[in-house]
């Protein structure tokens, strides 16, 4: 039988089977702080006649302190659990019961005439330390079998709050797999201090050393405030001493503290991308949102979805969720009412934004105050394969939602842009860097006629990690599979965010407008896809297979430039930008067609796409947009086939039609 045993009743006892034993082991405890004071107070022998007091008084205290002790409820107290505030708790009980029991003394003795002073000052501290030690000692044996467990030898980065969480859930449970030998922090004044019994033996830099020293199997970065570069260090250092690492989650979950041993995950490539980010400012956050009615266009897609997230969380009235999806409709929308539980009104709305009337009809009805259009097909080499209705969708449908927008006074409408859209290669940015110059010219035309119904603003960034036309998904299936890794070019580039922190700035954004802005966000440095992808391969625990090392795990093969894609992406047409009152969100001069023009550019290209006719249609595009440079050798197939009266395979047009 071990100590456990004789601590801890089994877990299927009744209620009042736990209850009944905390009491008697409690009662017992005040017994033998009673006796145990006079024993000490006579150096261990105790004359008869103090001892026969003792007897006598027994009752009395007994009783009173026992009385006490269901007063304060000790028998709620789990031994297994026993923190700081449940030792308050029992110094509290020890001081009324012990206190209270000592006025008893004082009135029967109506003083302390032959009663020794000193009994119950030893009484309180053996009371103390008995109803305390029986709860507390347990817990210490089982931390102290938690430090000398046979499970991967760990060393935990950071000293702060995280990684006290991790090492206390760590030791606590006796049949985890990690054994936590020590910490590292870059702190200097944490070094040689001791948390749990666990010593801070140095800095990062030293975990070369100790990983040698303590024969380390494992490194869990446990600092939820740490940068990209920071955790791209320690991955660095983990690789080239053979040690395995994993990586506690965001900072928010330790603020909340749900920090556990479960929570230590594999570090991913999200971890590795990005730049220094800015605490979001909530005056910026709320302005748009707090008590209006909001509608998201695209509520479904990988932005919209994450705009519904967020603007679901700043208390708007209600919610708008427009999408033409109906399975990203309902997956959205049964997220957000079960996030919400009926908090917030969220309705739904199935529509096209190419259909204006459904869309002005809604704006209308809801009375909405601001609209977020991230309603768009982004896939390059799809759009670029169905021109026509990349069109239709992308750019006609901003004008309808645009000038749906301004008929029904909404106050804001923001347009969610891309870098793409600079000097664009494709018809996916030639329809954004549109879709822009509408609301550009929208607004201008507004600002003429002294009319200000409407604030048209738009944000445009690059690309965002995990949305579904992200290459980072892409890889990682490749991985799953085997391989290979497929990359275009071993020289290509790409700038890369979150996509949480970009529909953080692009609230923030929105606020700022005033009308015709483009707003450009701070993507940090150009990411090398070839080295994204060897980054990837090496965090799935694989190699690299090249000619170095041909018996490696994962080829990366080069396919060459999709149709329409650059070599790198670009943020800014012109050298015209200045700063705004938020760190990470800039504003580009851009040029525009005034708003008479442009609708009869507009009208031809309406025209044009009805016709079918795609050669006008990329004769438009490249006299409207300044810098648009077609680089595809993809072509619409049903033009195609029109056009050969479907005679030829598509396959076979493509080659006749390869320059266009």
């Amino acid at each position: 039988m071990t100590f456990k045993d004789l601590t801890e009743i089994p877990a299927n006892s009744s209620p009042l089977v736990k209850k009944s034993f905390f009491v008697c082991v409690d009662l017992l405890c005040l017994c033998l702080a009673w006796f145990g004071a006079y024993w000490l107070r006579f150096s261990f022998d105790i004359p008869i006649w103090f001892f026969n007091q003792a007897l006598d008084l027994a009752p009395l205290v007994l009783g009173i302190q026992a009385i006490c002790l269901l007063g304060f409820r000790l028998d709620r107290l789990m031994p297994r659990f026993t923190s700081l505030p449940d030792l308050t708790r029992i110094l509290g009980f020890s001081l009324a019961s012990v206190g209270l029991s000592t006025f008893a003394i004082f009135l029967k003795f109506s003083g302390f005439q032959g009663f020794p002073r000193s009994i119950p000052a030893l009484d309180l501290m053996l009371v103390v330390l008995l109803v305390s030690g029986w709860r507390i000692l347990p817990r210490l044996v089982r931390e102290n079998r938690g430090l000398r467990n046979n499970g991967k030898k760990t060393i935990i980065i950071g000293a702060g709050q995280a990684g006290e969480m991790l090492a206390r859930d760590m030791i606590r449970h006796v049949d985890t797999k990690y054994r936590p030998l020590a910490f590292l922090d870059d702190d200097p004044n944490k070094k040689g201090r001791l948390l749990h019994g666990i010593p801070v033996a140095g800095t990062i830099k030293d975990l070369p050393e100790l990983a040698k020293k303590f024969g380390i199997d494992l490194a869990v970065i446990a600092i939820p405030s740490a940068n990209k570069k920071t955790i791209g260090d320690i991955v660095e250092i983990c690789d080239d001493v053979g040690v395995e690492y994993r990586i506690l989650p965001s900072a928010a979950d330790i603020i909340s503290g749900r920090v556990t041993v479960s929570d230590i995950r594999r570090v991913t490539i999200e971890d590795l991308l990005g730049r220094k980010t800015v605490p979001p400012r909530r005056d910026l956050l709320e302005k748009c949102i707090k008590n209006k009615v909001v509608m998201i266009t695209g509520a479904g897609g990988s932005i919209g979805s994450e705009l519904c997230r967020q603007v679901s969380s700043l208390k708007p009235k209600r919610v708008i969720l427009f999408e033409h999806s109906e399975y990203a409709l309902y997956k959205i929308d049964s997220e957000l009412k079960q996030k919400l539980q009926n908090r917030i009104e969220v309705v739904p709305i199935l529509g096209s934004v190419t259909n204006f009337e459904r869309v002005k009809t809604v704006l209308s009805v809801f009375d909405v105050d601001t609209v977020y259009h991230a309603a768009a097909y982004k896939h390059v080499p799809l759009v670029e394969y169905n021109p026509i209705e990349g069109l239709r969708n992308n750019l006609f449908g901003t004008l309808n939602t645009a000038l749906a927008a301004l008929e029904c006074s909404v106050e804001t409408f923001l347009l969610i842009s891309t870098d793409k859209a600079v000097r664009p290669t494709n018809i996916m940015g030639a329809s954004k860097r549109l879709s822009e110059m509408v609301l550009q010219a929208l607004s201008q035309h507004q600002i003429e006629r002294n009319l200000h119904p409407t604030v048209f603003t738009m944000v445009r960034f690059g690309n965002v990690l995990g949305s579904s036309g992200s290459v980072v998904p892409l890889f990682r299936k490749q991985i799953e599979q085997g391989g290979p890794v497929t990359v275009t070019h071993p020289e290509i580039t790409r700038y890369f965010m979150t996509i949480p922190e970009a529909v953080q700035l692009v609230i923030q954004a929105g606020s700022m407008a005033k009308g015709g802005e483009v707003f450009v966000l701070d993507m940090g440095e150009p990411v090398k896809i070839m080295d994204l992808a060897q980054k990837m391969i090496k965090l799935s625990g694989l190699t690299l297979k090249d000619a170095n090392n041909p018996t490696g795990d994962i080829e990366i093969v080069f396919t060459g430039l999709r149709s329409g894609e650059k070599l790198y992406e670009e943020l800014l047409i012109s050298e015209k930008v200045s700063p705004t009152k938020h760190p990470m969100i800039m504003m580009a001069k851009e040029i525009y067609i005034e708003w008479d023009k442009l609708q009869r550019l507009l009208k031809q290209l309406d025209m044009a796409c009805k016709a079918f006719d795609l050669e006008k249609v990329r004769k438009i595009l490249a006299r409207t947009i300044s810098g648009y440079q077609p680089q595809c050798g993809v072509v619409d197939p049903v033009w195609l086939a029109q056009k050969n009266n479907n005679k030829n395979s598509v396959r076979h047009l493509q080659k006749l039609y390869q320059v266009v």
